[in-house]
This record gives structure tokens, C-alpha cells and sequence, in this order.
């Protein structure tokens, strides 16, 4: 049974046509993901990606725009009794000789290549907000 909304709040960094992802370990899983994370009580959104980025990466962005606000029903992949709820923004760093790796369950960082054919994100709300910033990057 559904009983909680996990509401998460990710951010596409692209430079030289190449997205910022994060490699990180969640519960057990090797996974790659945009940088972001869970909002918490009290927080709005802008607010969680800035809190976000400084606890993660040590570093302050500008938020350029947002991207996409998940349409369809979600359940999380990790806890079957929440429903997800993810918004995306387009953001950019501020000052990257500030940029370092903070959270220990971060493996590394990359930055991929948007103008591919193959979508890389293994989660299904991820995958859709990459085809959205690779039309947004188009026009």
C-alpha cells in the first residue's frame, strides 16, 4: 500500500554539450543520476537543489530553468509504499574550482555526451527528462 510521497528535485548542468552525472551507491545499488536529491520538510524546491548541490558537490548554482515535472504515477524503486513525485531544472555552476566531492556514497562524476542515441539513466523519470533536455538543447 502507498502511503508517502518522496518528492525529488534534480538539476541538468550541461557545458560544452555534455551533462554532469553523479555515480553513486543507494542501498546497495551502483547507480548513475543527475545531481539532486529529496526535498525536505520546510524547504522548497529552489532551495533543496541549492542544499543539494553544496552538500554533494561543494558548489552554488543558478538555477537557468526548469525542465520537466514528472506527469505519470512513479513508485519508487526502492521502497514500494512511496510514490515519487521528480522535478527537474537546467542549472549552472557557479564557480567549478569550488567543485569537490562531499557525500562518501558518491563513486565519481562525469559528464556525458547529450548527443547520444543511447538513453544512459537506468530510472524510468530520469530517462524521460534526459530526452526532454536533449528536444530542449535541439530548439
Amino acid at each position: 500500500m502507498i502511503d508517502k510521497t518522496n518528492i525529488r528535485v534534480y538539476a541538468c548542468v550541461v557545458k560544452n554539450r555534455q551533462l554532469l552525472v553523479l555515480h553513486e551507491e543507494y542501498v546497495g545499488e551502483l547507480l548513475m543520476k543527475l545531481p539532486g536529491g529529496g526535498l525536505e520538510y520546510g524547504e522548497g524546491v529552489v532551495d533543496c537543489l541549492h542544499r543539494e548541490f553544496e552538500e554533494e558537490l561543494n558548489a552554488k548554482i543558478r538555477i537557468v530553468e526548469h525542465l520537466y515535472t514528472q506527469e505519470e504515477f512513479q513508485v519508487s524503486r526502492f521502497r514500494a509504499n512511496e510514490q515519487l513525485l521528480t522535478i527537474y531544472y537546467v542549472v549552472e555552476i557557479l564557480d567549478e574550482t569550488d567543485f569537490l566531492i562531499l557525500d562518501p556514497c558518491i563513486e565519481k562524476v562525469e559528464w556525458l555526451p547529450v548527443d547520444t542515441e543511447e538513453n544512459p539513466f537506468p530510472l524510468p523519470i530520469d530517462r524521460i527528462a534526459f530526452e526532454k533536455l536533449k528536444e530542449r538543447l535541439r530548439n
